[in-house]
């Protein structure tokens, strides 16, 4: 009977049953036969090679030889024996050794019988062995599915041990290749299998687990690796388009008084191109009648902010409130008093909300914000409060949103009771989320690619590039004479700590420590120092940072509390100390508190001279260049996307046979095609599509991985 049906469980397939199946589900996640031909090796071993026992080399690689046994003996051993057979060819002879599963494997070998026997040698008293070889009767052998590229599945410590060896999961491969008769179904349509050359499902499936041949294994590969991405483009790109157009947003097809006053009067310097660009985007997807859903890139210091406000300012000319929520409460207050200073003289009320605002001051924001008279909230978490709702909310902004889980930012929908009736849920504001984490290509398109995505990759003319440094412990006093010497031209310096999460007292030892010695180089009254951690009151920080922000203080010593959001343009020097205790990404984001001034601005990196592989790499790129999508590439390359994305959307990648890293060429094509096919048949209803429309229900069917991505 051949299996219609792949869903049918496992258990159910000859060489199986009902504890190997139990084994298989926990260790490997197969439950049905679908998921065992959808389990792919991982590597192969090549077996187009027979050597004969005279041309064997002293290598210990994995060899095949053909020939017969002629003697079989047990040999006594301090504990147990172990099993010895005499194996020959017309050139010589060679051993078998079993130190296992000796009486077994003594009853079912066949004297002067022809086997293939598979393994490594060893080379010890002049003669050639191998210990627990693959044996397969030639005649088998022959029948078999048995490809000349031999397939390594994934195995596991406890597969090993119940006796699922890769042999035991190729045989069951096999027996499930049998009995469906390799005819499996279609996924791709003609047009698409035709225009990129790709191999049929059931070629690709078959190559991949029995290949002929390497230049069919690639094959196999490259047209599994496309389905996988292409299905993954196909819900991210339908996930888009149905927003579109069925998730209403306000319209805003004015722009007025409130925007042009601010663009002609207030707007302290010219916009660049990028940020135009930018606007221009922002305001289209704001006038359609759907709901903005839009990530901006930008990368630290390239002026997202500004292209935020004047965003807000969009919307309070079509006479709606906006909100605007950072990650930390140093953030909101930085974003507060940015946005109150470039909106000075102007009719527009701005309020900030975090965790730190007084209950006196609260009751003033509620009343303000029901009463519609407040124009700008900007806050922190405090914001997805239930206390807190707005009269007519028209657009949220969420800065670093990657800070942010999704039923906190899906939270932010329901603030606005405008267009709800009986039954009838409110139109959502719009929703624009910023992050100065360069996401590299490949994952936006693969992770945000239900998103439309706005990039800001200018910088404002003036900037001048900072210089990086790397240097080790032993140069510290060469460190400290330059922070002397910028101190001396009225510039300050940042000099910042790791903190490793689980050890706080550690972390705090090295902070402290660094102030130690930072204090004896640099000696009150001539210097002064602030220090910021996350152990102290959020009074004292803000007060510390206020201090260094007026330029009372010189030298600002802080754990990585002040990565994000802390703008001090009089700041010239950055030096990260541990650097090799950071990420990538982590190192640019505090290489952007400096440089925001005219002047030159420096970063240096300090590590001890004990650096692993990866350590130097990441030295090195900092080195090397300044621009935040260069290295989020090398940082992808380095950690991986689940690394990346962080726990909440690892998950989503969980990716069978292809690399977004590796793969990026075939990923670029998959979101291409899908892109096309939808353009034309949105829903998948034309006949030549009949295919993909199946294979995409079974994909989706039950799995809601994508529906809160973004």
């Amino acid at each position: 009977m051949a299996f219609t049906n792949l869903h049918t469980s496992i258990e159910y397939l000859k060489g199986v049953g009902s504890a190997r199946a139990d084994i298989l589900r926990k260790e490997l996640g197969i439950r049905t036969m679908s998921d065992l031909l959808h389990f792919f090796p991982n590597r192969y071993i090549d077996r187009t090679q027979f050597f004969k026992v005279n041309g064997l080399l002293q290598n210990s690689a994995e060899v095949q030889v053909v020939g017969k046994i002629t003697n079989i003996k047990t040999v006594q051993q301090k504990r147990g024996s172990r099993l010895v057979a005499t194996f020959s060819d017309d050139t010589g002879s060679m051993e078998l050794v079993w130190f296992k599963g000796v009486k077994w494997i003594k009853e079912s070998l066949k004297i002067n019988t022809p086997y293939v026997a598979f393994g490594k040698v060893n080379w010890f008293n002049g003669t050639f062995s191998m210990p627990h070889p693959e044996l397969e009767l030639v005649k088998d052998y022959k029948k078999s599915l048995q490809s000349a590229m031999q397939p390594v599945y994934p195995s596991t410590e406890l597969l090993s041990k119940k006796g699922i060896t890769n042999r035991v999961v190729a045989k069951i491969m096999q027996n499930l290749f049998l009995e469906v008769g390799n005819k499996f179904q279609e996924t791709l349509s003609e047009d698409v299998i035709k225009e990129l050359n790709l191999l049929s499902k059931s070629e690709a499936l078959f190559n991949i687990h029995f290949p002929q041949n390497q230049r069919l294994l690639t094959r196999a590969q490259q047209r599994l690796k496309f389905e996988e991405l292409f299905f993954i483009q196909l819900q991210l790109i339908r996930k888009n388009m149905i927003h579109k157009t069925k998730i209403k947003g306000f319209v805003f097809d004015t722009i007025g008084t409130v925007f042009n006053t601010f663009y002609k009067n207030h707007l302290p310097f010219e916009l660049t191109n990028a940020q135009k660009r930018v606007v221009k985007e922002l305001r289209r997807d704001m006038s359609t009648g759907a709901q903005m859903n839009r990530l901006l890139q930008g990368d630290v210091g390239s002026g997202k902010t500004i292209v935020a406000l004047l965003t807000m300012l969009i919307a309070i000319d079509n006479g709606f409130q906006t909100a605007l929520i950072a990650p930390t409460e140093i953030l909101a207050n930085q974003h507060f008093t940015a946005v109150s200073e470039l909106l000075s003289g102007m009719d527009i009320q701005v309020k900030l909300l975090t965790g730190s605002t007084k209950t006196k001051e609260r009751r003033i924001i509620h009343e303000v914000l029901e009463d519609g008279s407040l124009d700008i909230l900007i806050g922190t978490h405090a914001l997805f409060e239930d206390k807190v709702q707005f009269k007519n909310l028209g657009l949220a902004i969420i800065d670093e949103q990657h800070r942010f889980g999704v039923a906190q930012r899906a939270k932010m929908w329901m603030k606005s009771p405008v267009g709800a009736a009986e039954g009838v849920p409110p139109v959502p504001p719009h929703i624009l989320v910023m992050t100065a984490t360069p996401i590299p290509r490949t994952l936006a398109m693969s992770v945000y690619g239900d998103l439309d995505v706005s990039v800001i990759d200018e910088m404002p003319p003036g900037r001048k590039q900072i210089v990086t440094a790397h240097r080790y412990d032993s140069n510290r006093l060469s460190v400290f004479k330059f922070m002397k010497e910028e101190i001396a031209k009225g510039r300050q310096v940042y000099v910042v700590y790791p903190l490793i999460q689980e050890s706080q007292k550690l972390d705090f030892k090295d902070l402290m420590d660094g102030y130690e010695s930072i204090s004896r180089e640099f000696p009150n009254p001539q210097y002064q120092i602030s220090i910021v951690h996350g152990q102290m009151k959020a009074a004292d920080k803000d007060y510390e940072m206020d201090r260094f922000f007026k330029g009372e203080t010189q030298i600002m010593v802080a754990t990585t509390v002040i990565e994000v959001g802390v703008n001090v343009p009089n700041a010239s020097v950055m030096v990260i100390e541990s650097a090799e205790r950071f990420g990538l990404s982590q190192l640019h984001q505090l290489r952007g508190r400096v440089g925001r001034g005219a002047e030159q601005s420096y970063c240096i990196l300090m590590t001890s001279f004990k650096l692993t592989s990866e350590a130097k790499t990441r030295m090195e790129t900092m080195v090397k260049t300044n621009d935040g999508f260069e290295i989020a590439e090398v940082d992808l390359k380095l950690r991986g996307p689940g690394d990346l994305m962080g726990t909440q959307q690892s998950g989503v990648l969980n990716l069978r046979i292809a690399d977004i890293v590796k793969d990026s060429i075939i990923l670029k094509k998959a979101r291409e095609m899908a892109f096309k096919i939808l353009k034309k048949d949105p829903n998948l209803i034309d006949e030549k599509h009949r295919n993909i429309k199946r294979a995409y229900q079974e994909v989706t069917r039950g799995k809601a991985i994508w529906a809160n991505i973004s």
